[in-house]
């Protein structure tokens, strides 16, 4: 490095925001993730020991992937190229590689490639990476915030260890801003900020268990307070708020917090349970959610999970979906919050739902009979010669609108696919059917009651 670059890259350390400035430079620096760094651990050993293997950083954004990647440059022995997927291409990778082989030749050692946000790469990006990690010429060091398992090409999973890391706590988040408050060489005190309780919960809380957030957010705090007469920057709860604007969400409407978080919303609203459907509902319509999207879940819960227990159900969750197509947002998240206390205390029953399930399983294990005769339309002389609709039996014409006939083909005759639960409505569809029938039993106990996963 040439004295230029040097001064160049002094001055860009001074100036960079804290969360960069702020990075730990060892192990015992490191706040949060002692499950997959604590000193005992696999990961920690093969580090230490300069056997790292290939690996993916899995977890929510400032929960430590890019300082971790950065500790392992530190700590490792190995030649440390990082990238990031949103700003890299083929090029680039191609470059390093041919870098990465020339030091294992020359040198014997090992380059670690890191590659930010690997979620982004697509599979013709990823498949230039897989034969060198294969033959060990690189290592794979990935980090993102996306399910792996949906976003690496499994080929490259296979030969990589997936690390989970977890949201920092709100101990965490605040062990990290007390040392950026009190670090006089890359942190805050020389500026001599003080948080008072309530701006540290403040702080704490808009973080969202992101500590760049929250370091971020602390120094524009600090920097737009005016020192007292004493000298000391007394931050407030309304200035941690002023310098945040909006606690972060992390929400993304294609990635995992979308279809983690609609699953726990059909989920507690299966289980009945108004007050956290309600919860997931507020967390999606202010993370920017489609709201259509989530009355096309209320309209299919209604049929899947209450069903005959309460047919109203139904049109009240279509009707929610009709108001907010007319009305949009943000009024229509009232009829949503209306359907959504509707469906979670309404009674349950899935018998509709998975009496299909039996009927589409006889269907396609079963012959495809033909239709019984009776029940054919007869619209032609040559019909009627050919039976036809003989012996038909019109409902209307017997007593209560109703007489007994096998209805089934051959093949399905004397199957059961309805069986009411007993819930709601459908108590009353029971006993009706068994009015009809008597002891051709439509009840739920011939076989044990199956769920769907959401």
């Amino acid at each position: 490095m040439t004295l230029f670059e040097n001064s160049a890259r002094q001055q860009l350390d001074r100036h960079a925001p804290l969360a960069a400035r702020m990075r730990p430079r060892s192990f015992d620096d490191f706040v949060g993730q002692e499950h997959i760094v604590g000193p005992d651990t696999v990961l920690r050993r093969s580090i230490e020991a300069d056997r790292i293997p290939s690996i993916i950083l899995w977890g929510p954004p400032g929960t430590g992937k890019t300082t971790l990647a950065n500790l392992i440059a530190n700590v490792t022995k190995s030649h440390f190229s990082s990238v990031s997927a949103v700003g890299s291409g083929v090029a680039d990778l191609r470059i390093i590689v041919r870098e990465a082989k020339d030091l294992l030749g020359m040198e014997r050692r090992r380059t670690i490639l890191f590659i930010d946000e690997i979620h982004r790469f697509n599979k013709a990006q990823q498949d230039v990476i897989l034969p060198h990690v294969e033959d060990g010429s690189v290592i794979l060091i990935g980090a993102t915030t996306e399910n792996p398992s949906f976003e690496v090409n499994s080929p490259l999973l296979s030969r990589s260890r997936v690390f989970v890391l977890k949201a920092l706590t709100a101990e965490q988040i605040e062990q990290i801003i007390f040392k950026a408050i009190s670090d006089a060489e890359t942190g805050l005190a020389e500026l001599r900020p003080e948080l008072d309780e309530d701006a540290m919960e403040a702080l704490v809380l808009f973080s969202n268990g992101d500590a760049r957030i929250a370091l971020n957010t602390l120094e524009l705090a600090v920097q737009s307070t005016r020192p007292n007469e004493n000298g000391i920057r007394k931050i407030s709860p309304e200035t941690v708020e002023d310098a945040s604007q909006r606690r972060s969400q992390v929400y993304d409407k294609s990635g995992d917090q979308h279809y983690d978080t609609i699953s726990a919303f059909i989920k507690s609203l299966r289980g009945s349970d108004p007050d956290a459907s309600l919860y997931y509902l507020a967390r999606m319509i202010d993370a920017g959610e489609d709201p259509l999207f989530i009355a096309r879940r209320l309209v299919i819960l209604a049929a899947e999970d209450v069903g005959m227990a309460d047919p109203q159900a139904l049109s009240v969750a279509v009707a929610a979906q009709q108001a907010v197509h007319f009305i949009g947002m943000p009024e229509g998240q009232i009829p949503l919050a209306e359907a959504t206390v509707y469906l979670a205390t309404a009674p349950k029953s899935n018998a509709s739902y998975m009496a299909l399930n039996r009927a589409l399983q006889d269907v396609e294990a079963s012959r495809n009979d033909p239709v019984p005769l009776h029940l054919r339309n007869a619209v032609t002389g040559l019909m009627r010669g050919l039976g036809y609709g003989e012996g038909y039996k019109y409902a209307h014409d017997y007593e209560g609108n109703f007489t007994p006939a096998e209805n089934l083909p051959e093949s399905v005759r004397g199957h059961r696919y309805y069986r009411p639960g007993d819930q709601g409505y459908e108590i009353e569809v029971r006993e009706r059917l068994r009015k009809w029938w008597g002891e051709r039993s439509h009840h739920n106990t011939e076989s044990p009651r199956q769920s769907s996963e959401e």
